[in-house]
């Protein structure tokens, strides 16, 4: 019985046991799958570990303090990364931490700002009477100090100019105050201009006699050349070339053309003092006018004022309505004037002379009958042929010097002031405004000979134009301001389209062909 006993109670401890164990296991898998009791022994999670390590930052090591989820925390303003899911928020659209360490969505960082430099820059005095040499040595103990200038920092600057932005650096905002000022000529137009002529035409037995005026263009489209002592025309819409008149004497030739501002007849200056006056369309001389006792080298119209310069420095008027034509004389130059153009407007002719002067005439005599130049303009150095009136301002003049002056000069005509002046470095032959743009052309001489565009007002060179392989003689611009041509003592005309109209711009232009006023009047 006592064996038998002692089986039993054996028997019942192990069936205990095991019904233990099976209630531990069940107690412990139960607590398993309890998703919101904590895990024991795992690792805090993440949000846990941050706000612990912000309350440890502000206030030191707590041991004592409890986190719990979705209970806010006093958190101090920390560089640490914000959380990239805020603990217990769903949603489908996961929160992206920023990648910039120091950086937070709502709060900005100031770790960046020179705080105490701004502090120093506010509340120092004024050191406007330190000496330049203190200066130098407070500017090196900053940079081996701060690593920077402190008369150069950028945090609450309240005075000075602004700092130029490296070099390289682009930005393409837009920019509302510069410390540079952007000069408007220097804003790129997109204008393109052909570096080669357009067309090259033959000039045999030209004149390389810097003082005569050898071509013209026509309101008609009609371009006049001078060879030697014949005259042709050369017709731009049909290319057709027409001999127009011959000088009789094997030792006479032309000096100057000039075309009326209708384009249909022609006046020409001979080297015997003959000025001539010719209809194209009948290809007849209506009238030869002799008043000059030298060569006519230079010639302009206004209106029905026909006025010529000769070798002798003297200036004629001629009416060429009437059969007394020879109306007033102008004796200002002592040499021979080799430039003469009137204003657009008709007020003035300005005259440049081989004596170097440049003399502005009104349009009324002066007392008792004898002109006297408004102003006489003697700051060239050299021979005076490139005279140009501006398209724009009435009163602007423009006048170039030859070998010994090479300069290009801008006045006022009214009080006589010179507005501008550019060295040219070599003689300068022919000037012309452009119409469709602010520019001038000029012509020149030895050593390039090229013809050179400047902008106005600030004369700055646009470009060069190179091909002729000798002195440019003369320039003339087509009728409608696109082309211009130059003859030069290479025996060559060369059209060059420097002022053509972007297509963009190009405007339709009224084409009304005018009879001229003295169509009825000459005999």
């Amino acid at each position: 019985m006592g064996k038998v006993g002692g089986r039993v109670v054996s028997r019942a401890t192990e069936t205990h046991s095991i019904l233990m164990a099976q209630f531990l296991f069940e107690s412990d898998l139960h607590g398993l799958l309890k998703l919101d009791a904590p895990i024991p022994n795992a690792p805090p999670a993440r949000w846990q570990r941050k706000a612990k390590e912000a309350i440890v930052g502000s206030t030191g090591p707590s041991p004592d303090v409890t986190l719990t989820p979705m209970k806010p925390v006093n958190r101090s303003h920390s560089t640490s990364k914000t959380p990239s899911k805020t603990p217990g928020k769903s949603g489908s659209k996961a929160q992206n931490t920023p990648n910039k360490t120091g950086g937070d969505r709502y709060i900005p960082n100031r770790s960046a700002m020179q705080m105490d430099v701004a502090n120093f820059l506010l509340t120092k005095e004024d050191s406007s009477d330190e000496t330049p040499t203190k200066k130098e040595h407070q500017k090196a103990w900053a940079m081996n100090l701060n690593g920077f200038d402190v008369e150069e920092a950028k945090i609450l600057r309240l005075s000075g100019k602004p700092q130029n932005a490296p070099e390289g650096y682009q930005n393409n905002l837009k920019v509302l105050y510069s410390q540079k000022n952007t000069p408007g000529s220097t804003r790129k137009t997109g204008r393109y201009i052909a570096s080669m002529s357009d067309r090259i035409l033959d000039a045999p037995d030209i004149r390389n006699d810097y003082y005569l005026n050898l071509i013209d263009w026509s309101s008609l489209n009609f371009l006049a050349v001078a060879l030697d002592k014949t005259v042709y025309l050369w017709n731009y819409d049909s290319r057709e070339i027409i001999q127009l008149m011959q000088m009789e004497h094997p030792d006479d030739y032309i000096s100057s053309v000039s075309w009326i501002k209708e384009g249909n007849y022609l006046a020409i200056g001979t080297s015997n003092a003959e000025v001539q006056l010719w209809d194209i369309q009948q290809k007849k001389r209506l009238r030869n006018m002799i008043s000059h006792s030298s060569r006519v080298s230079s010639l302009s119209w206004n209106n029905f004022i026909l006025s010529s310069g000769s070798r002798t420095g003297h200036i004629h008027h001629h009416d060429v309505r009437v059969a007394e034509h020879h109306v007033a004389t102008l004796a200002g130059h002592t040499q021979e004037v080799c430039g003469l153009k009137w204003a657009p407007d008709g007020r003035y002719i300005a005259s440049g002379g081989n004596d170097n002067l440049v003399n502005i005439w009104p349009n009324t005599q002066g007392d008792n009958g004898r002109p006297c130049p408004v102003q006489t303009l003697t700051q060239h150095q050299g021979a005076v042929k490139a005279v140009a009136w501006s398209p724009w301002q009435s009163n602007v003049l423009a006048t170039g010097g030859g070998t010994s002056d090479r300069h290009i000069r801008i006045w006022n005509v009214c009080s006589g002031t010179c507005l501008n002046t550019v060295d040219a470095q070599s003689q300068v032959c022919a000037i012309l405004w452009s119409t469709n743009y602010k520019e001038l052309v000029s012509g020149h001489g030895f050593a390039q000979n090229q013809l050179v565009l400047w902008k106005y007002p600030t004369m700055s060179k646009v470009t060069e134009l190179k091909g002729h392989t000798a002195r440019v003689l003369s320039l003339t611009m087509s009728p409608d301001g696109s082309t211009v041509a130059s003859a030069a003592a290479d025996e060559t005309l060369r059209l060059w389209r420097c002022f053509e109209l972007d297509p963009s711009r190009k405007k339709e232009k009224e084409s009304n062909t005018k009879s001229s006023i003295i169509h009825q009047g000459i005999r």
